[in-house]
């Protein structure tokens, strides 16, 4: 038995004839001088609403340039705060391979963690290599000390000489704008989410995230991604 509503031929669309309307249209149809002439409107990024149904929109491009712009955006791109406060653009490790964690001072990972991070630091900075650590209050509440006292913990217990931050989120609504960027370049097994403290990512000497490692993974088995990085 026929339906009752039927789609409008693609071949009568691009021939230039156009059938008489049934009585109920599926997906509406267009008159092949609008299609023509918004072709060139749609390739300069316009988004035009059918004629038929103006409920109908068409998507141009522009969406496409759009989401291209945000894919070239780098971590060089951002300001953050440094452990005392200070604003510290990103820019300046632009070149160098960065290793990105968050960090906690209570956490049953903090010692093997910062040991590793602190070997891996002295072995490699002379040769381009950086960590920026963030300090975050969100798993467990196993960062609660000032900005201070952070700092005290690890430069003094664990001899940390590479940049410490300022105190941020890493999920949630208040997610620090770096921590976004992080999360949506380089999906995980849990998705958006940071799982736990000590979360690593690698980054490559033009700003982009390469890997994502587990909180469970050491520094010292990144060590061999992180020669990658430095000889490219």
């Amino acid at each position: 038995m026929a339906s009752s509503s039927s789609y409008a031929p693609f071949s009568a669309i691009f021939n230039g004839s156009r059938p008489n309307p049934p009585a109920a249209f599926l997906v509406p149809s267009l008159k092949f001088s609008t299609v023509v002439s918004n072709f060139a409107n749609l390739s300069n990024g316009f988004s035009l609403k059918s004629p038929i149904n103006p409920g109908f929109l068409f998507k141009s491009r522009h969406f496409n340039v759009q989401a291209r712009a945000a894919a070239e955006k780098t971590v060089h791109d951002f300001t953050v705060k440094d452990i005392d406060g200070n604003d510290v653009s990103l820019n300046k490790f632009k070149g160098k391979v960065m290793l990105i964690v968050n960090v906690a001072s209570r956490c049953g990972l903090t010692s093997s963690n910062y040991s590793e991070l602190s070997h891996l630091y002295e072995k490699y900075k002379n040769q381009g290599f950086e960590i920026l650590a963030f300090p975050c209050n969100q798993f467990g509440g196993q960062e609660p000390g000032s900005n201070p006292e952070i700092k005290q913990f690890a430069c003094t217990r664990f001899k940390a000489e590479f940049p410490i931050f300022d105190k941020v989120d890493v999920n949630g609504p208040s997610t620090a704008p770096i921590y976004q960027f992080l999360k949506s370049n380089a999906g995980g097994f849990l998705g958006d989410l940071v799982k736990w403290n000590f979360e690593k990512f690698l980054i490559d000497k033009k700003g982009k995230v390469v890997e994502r490692y587990p909180p469970t993974t050491s520094p010292f088995q990144i060590e061999k991604d992180i020669k990658k990085l430095l000889a490219a």
